[in-house]
């Protein structure tokens, strides 16, 4: 009976030993055939300026007539159109670098790192398959890398009326209609840096962190948003690497007390290509039960044709991917006073 137990037990360890390795085996396996960027590498920390080598790995996608390369902000919209073969038009980020066969390394080359870059960068990677009679199509990938600028930082600066005076009266119209209490908004601050290069330090990622000296008037919340919760005046401090500067801010807005509406993107999706995908912002609400505007956008994957994006449900069709990949949408909401809401993010994965 012993040596029965034992031969069991020694048969269901190589069974379950041989289970794990080709597991490993097809990870690994399904890892070497996707399209990917090798260099920089991920996570990589880099000079703003600088020129790095740009390298991809083509994967089982034959056929690829060219690779584009495009620098983005973390959080920026994703605005390369994935079915434009051209790179003109209707693309709004500058092409940073177009790999052909011939160059070296295949596909890539010297790739400039933006100088204006700081911060946590994302760099997209669009390779056009050629499919003869049938058109193109496009695969990608992406990175997320920190800029840092070899210069230091000198003065920091507000692009905006000095002193602000938000309200109905004397409204500074680069905050749209901030005319009630609950509205959030993001300050823009520059960086003059000792190369000449003026950088924007808005995003907390990029070092800059805030106070307000009245929290009653303005409270600073995550991700370097301001929220009007009431009328008076504040001054909001931003310091970044050792450099401060200060912003004197007066608040007249309607007295009407309004909470902020709360956005909900809905669950995360994994769906196959070639599917109708509708995104869901239903369970997005306001505290005072108001009516609210929907305003949703992509910031990470080739761009789609996101459709009624400013309806609570829009949708897009999953477009053709070689391997696994994730889009991210972000979704804010606005109610009828004007107070918006801190964005909620949902990841789409798209399967093969």
């Amino acid at each position: 009976m012993r040596e029965t137990l034992h031969v069991r037990r020694e048969t269901w360890a190589r069974t379950f030993y041989l289970s794990m390795v080709a597991s490993l085996l097809c990870l690994l396996s399904d890892q070497a055939l996707a399209f990917k960027i090798l260099e920089p590498a991920e996570g990589a920390k880099l000079t703003a300026g600088q020129t790095v080598t740009a390298q991809v790995d083509l994967g089982k996608d034959s056929g690829i007539v060219q690779v584009r390369y495009y620098w983005y902000g973390e959080q920026d919209d994703t605005l390369v159109e994935q079915e434009d073969a051209t790179a003109m038009g209707s693309i709004v980020a500058p092409v940073a670098l177009i790999g052909l066969s011939d160059h070296r390394p295949p596909f890539g080359g010297p790739l400039l790192v933006p100088k204006s870059g700081i911060g946590p960068m994302r760099l997209l990677a669009v390779a056009e398959i050629s499919r003869g009679r049938l058109g193109t199509r496009s695969v990608f990938d992406e990175i997320l890398v920190k800029v840092e600028p070899a210069a230091s930082l000198t003065t920091i600066d507000f692009e905006t009326d000095k002193p602000l005076h938000l309200g109905r009266a004397g409204q500074s119209s680069a905050f749209g209609h901030v005319d009630s209490l609950g509205k959030i908004f993001e300050l823009p601050v520059v960086g003059e840096f000792a190369d000449g290069v003026t950088r924007r330090i808005s995003a907390p990622a990029t070092g800059t962190s805030y106070h307000s000296s009245s929290e009653k008037v303005i409270k600073v919340l995550a991700g370097g948003l301001l929220q009007i919760v009431g009328n008076g005046k504040t001054t909001v401090t931003v310091t970044n690497r050792g450099t401060q500067a200060s912003l004197d801010v007066t608040v007249e807005v309607n007295e009407d007390p309004n909470q902020p509406p709360i956005a909900d993107a809905g669950p995360n999706q994994s769906v196959r290509s070639g599917t109708k995908v509708r995104l869901n912002g239903l369970k997005s609400r306001d505290p005072e039960g108001e009516a609210l505007y929907y305003s949703w956008s992509q910031v990470r994957g080739s761009k789609i044709a996101l459709l009624d994006v400013d309806n609570p449900q829009p949708s897009f069709l999953a477009p053709a991917v070689s391997e696994r990949r994730t889009y991210r949408f972000k979704l804010r909401v606005t109610d009828k006073k004007g107070a918006d809401s801190v964005p909620a993010y949902v990841d789409v994965i798209i399967e093969p």
